[in-house]
């Protein structure tokens, strides 16, 4: 049974050093519906797509990036596959149009390097500034853990906060603790991402 997930709350992903070894992280949001949109029909104005990014950011035991190449620490829609294998994002997702997983990244969690520390998942909306967008224009916004193995969902975190003005977010993160690894469910908005390098800098 999944288990829906409160911000800031933790769950056991490998308790007992057994169990989950290789997690689907489904990433998942909705535009909302515009005010004046009778308007914007009546002069012809159709409003930009908001294109969110789903990325991971690898950050070693002290909590930051794994490696100062980029290569080594983040999987983003440029980069679709860590070196090691062990996180293969499956592709960009330029409107969120459609039910369900927007972007989805798979975790092997049994072929992360031993100094990796946790795995951070971030959203951002692409030209943000430039297309006077935010997550305020956002709803439904969410995170979902699938264990690959059963194809069973795990827990999922429902983001409701409001994030007006906010072009980036750190959703969640994966991360070790001793010889298990957890979840912890994070939903904090960043202001300004509107490149993911200003989510990268927050692990430097």
């Amino acid at each position: 049974m999944s288990i829906n997930l409160q911000k800031g709350q933790k769950i056991d992903l490998t308790k007992g050093g057994g169990g989950l070894k290789k997690v689907m992280v489904g990433l998942g949001w909705d535009e909302a519906k515009p005010n004046g949109g009778f308007l914007k029909m009546l002069f012809g104005v159709q409003p930009a797509s908001i294109d969110c990014d789903a990325s991971a950011i690898v950050c070693g035991s002290n909590g930051k990036l794994y490696s100062n190449d980029a290569k080594q620490s983040v999987v983003y829609f440029g980069k679709l596959k860590h070196p090691t294998g062990a996180i293969v994002h499956q592709g960009d997702n330029l409107t969120g149009a459609g039910e369900g997983d927007d972007e989805q990244i798979m975790v092997d969690i049994s072929r992360l390097p031993s100094d990796v520390g946790k795995v951070v998942f971030v959203v951002n909306i692409y030209n943000a500034r430039t297309k006077g967008q935010h997550f305020g224009m956002i709803e439904n916004a969410f995170i979902r853990l699938v264990n690959m193995e059963n194809n069973q969902e795990i827990c999922r975190y429902n983001l409701s906060d409001n994030y007006n003005n906010m072009t980036g977010l750190v959703v969640g993160e994966i991360y070790r603790k001793g010889s298990e690894w957890k979840f912890n469910a994070i939903g904090q908005p960043v202001k300004e991402a509107s490149r993911l390098d200003a989510l990268i800098s927050l692990y430097r």
